[in-house]
């Protein structure tokens, strides 16, 4: 009975004593979104099953790679807490380059011309299980004889590659789909030097919203503008994996922990994944809403210090706690809450509501603050202030009574909870704010 895609991607992954997989960046470039989702995939994958994941340095190109580019990679990898098991430079392993280059120069493999190796394409049909796409199958007639190294010194992608790959027992391949093409030249390679072939998984490319190729117009930075700009690593991971595979049903958000267990290749789709910054801010809009107030306020703390001062610290707890149902990443902590560390500046002409005037809104404002002086210092609670001003409110009418106060407290026609608000800035400022819009509307 034939074994059907699935069946065969199991047997396939059966039938190996221990998974082990690599994520192979070349360091000629900061780390990207579809950079760190490859890296992500192939670590679930092997942590699924309790497997070996390799960080391979591909710097072979040593005129376009950087150690800044190094390091921003590692960097991101770390934030996201993509452990690696082992740690490879390509640029320290030239002595194993050269033993196979010799190797396949003497068995009349390849040959030098000119100023490069070329390896002696047999030009045969190459077929291989792709366990994302089935079977593909390529003529090699039409990639030549193709160029592997400059010299014994200095190998190229494709060799080093299949070179490192037998040399560190690299079981699964799992990259992306524009990698397909580098397969058949790696194979021949393989081939030629009696290694055995490794599993190959091609992921699909993540698109725009308008399905061309992923960019920044579509909102795509490196991954570690994504930190700065304050995404919380556990949303990109979640967001990313959602970039091509899903769990079969509804479900959306997932742990570390949980997304080991629950991937599999058999559920990688072969269209392209479509990049959605919103949705993103969505994952981490939910992660956020889910973090203890205390982590969240020393997460936010730095996106903080252009309206907070030293000795206004204990604020920012509250502060967050407000903050923590309206914002999407915690860059934008700092947003819309000068008004807690400054006096705000306002038209006399927002603290009247819409069906009352000046004389009525200064009633109010004046009766508030007498409501509000028989409250004790230690007992101005956002509880206690809206228990003891919410008759008057009924009586006078909610909006009229707290649309001033609002306004008074905030400078804002929208803005958090108004008795939340004067918990934060305190007695003494909410009665000074309130003696101060009273006296602007007199003025």
């Amino acid at each position: 009975m034939n074994k059907t895609h699935s069946e065969k991607k199991d047997s396939i992954i059966s039938q190996i004593s221990q998974v082990v997989t690599r994520f192979a960046p070349s360091p000629t470039g900061v780390l990207h979104i579809g950079g760190a989702r490859t890296a992500l995939f192939n670590y679930l994958f092997t942590r699924q099953n309790k497997g070996k994941f390799i960080l391979r340095i591909e710097d072979t190109d040593t005129e376009r790679s950087k150690p800044e580019y190094e390091e921003d990679i590692i960097a991101g990898l770390k934030w996201l807490g993509l452990e690696w098991d082992e740690f490879f430079k390509q640029g320290e392993r030239k002595e194993i380059y050269k033993k196979y280059l010799k190797k396949i120069l003497e068995e009349n493999k390849a040959y030098f011309e000119g100023k490069a190796i070329r390896f002696k394409n047999p030009k045969k049909k190459v077929i291989f299980s792709d366990l994302v796409r089935g079977k593909i199958e390529f003529d090699t007639t039409e990639l030549g004889d193709f160029v592997i190294a400059k010299d014994e010194e200095t190998p190229l992608f494709h060799f080093a590659g299949a070179v490192d790959d037998f040399e560190m027992g690299v079981t699964h391949i799992i990259r992306g789909e524009d990698h397909i093409s580098n397969t058949p030249r790696q194979i021949l390679i393989q081939e030629a030097l009696g290694f055995s072939r490794p599993a190959y998984s091609h992921l699909p490319l993540i698109l725009g919203s308008d399905r061309t190729k992923l960019s920044k117009r579509h909102g795509a930075v490196s991954l570690n503008e994504y930190r700065r700009d304050g995404y919380l690593a556990e949303a990109i991971i979640n967001f990313l994996t959602f970039l091509g595979w899903n769990p079969g049903d509804e479900r959306e958000i997932f742990s570390k922990e949980e997304l080991i267990k629950e991937f599999s290749l058999k559920r990688i789709q072969k269209g392209g994944a479509i990049f959605n910054v919103e949705k993103l801010d969505w994952f981490n809009s939910q992660y956020i809403r889910k973090m203890d107030i205390d982590g969240l306020a020393e997460l936010c703390a730095p996106y903080l210090v252009r309206v907070t001062r030293n000795e206004e610290r204990g604020k920012i707890k509250k502060i967050i706690g407000i903050q923590q149902e309206r914002i999407n990443k915690l860059s934008e902590a700092g947003e819309g809450i000068d008004f807690f560390f400054k006096e705000p500046e306002y038209p006399e002409s927002i603290l009247i509501w819409k069906n009352s005037d000046k004389n009525k809104t200064v009633i109010y404002l004046e009766q508030l603050v007498k409501i509000l002086c028989d409250i004790e210092d230690n007992g101005f609670t956002k509880d206690n202030i809206k228990n003891t001003v919410w008759d008057y409110t009924e009586k006078e009418g909610r909006g009229n009574v707290l649309w001033s106060f609002r306004v008074a407290l905030t400078g804002l026609e929208k803005s958090p909870d108004p008795f939340i608000v004067a918990e934060i800035l305190g007695k003494s400022e909410t009665l000074k704010r309130l003696e101060n819009a009273k006296l602007k509307i007199k003025s």
